[in-house]
């Protein structure tokens, strides 16, 4: 085996599913979150509930939890995880003209559930782009990160700031 920290490589640098069998199953958590900035005129249209194609928020929470779901679809090398709860919130801030999109996701399992939330995160916000793209094509999708994460042989691990 290689002495490199990227798990996702073999001795000969070749890409792999890492071997998660010899694992213990523990209680994962892990949380993300992300923002997608646009203009004032298409914040008020989500925020008004007035988006030509329906209720952006609550087709974007469905999404995201679809995108935690099929995570190991997207992401070749990630282990297809049975999840025990997947939950997304999104927070509007008009002042900045921007939607927060926070996702949390569990498991009992061998394996971390970050790559799922993240997923989940980049859907939601995705979808929010999809659905008011005639309105606005330069939304910005930023500051997509992993916040915190909880369980397995590493240990809990919390962003900084």
């Amino acid at each position: 085996m290689s002495n490199s920290p990227l798990t996702h490589f073999d001795a000969q640098g070749h890409a792999h599913m890492v071997d998660v069998g010899g694992k213990v199953d523990s209680h994962r958590v892990a949380r993300a979150s992300g923002l997608i900035r646009m203009r004032p005129e298409t914040f008020a249209l989500i925020a008004e509930g007035r988006a030509a194609k329906g209720d952006v928020l609550a087709v974007a929470r469905i999404a995201a939890i679809q995108g935690a779901k099929r995570c190991a679809d997207l992401v070749p090398l990630c282990h297809p995880l049975a999840l025990t709860r997947v939950a997304v919130e999104f927070e509007l801030d008009a002042a900045q003209s921007r939607v927060r999109c926070s996702a949390q996701v569990e498991t009992v399992g061998r394996t971390g559930v970050e790559m799922e939330a993240l997923c989940a995160v980049q859907v939601g916000l995705l979808t929010i782009y999809d659905m008011c793209k005639a309105a606005d094509k330069g939304m910005v999708i930023d500051a997509v990160q992993v916040l915190e994460k909880r369980g397995g042989k590493s240990g809990d691990w919390v962003v900084a700031g």
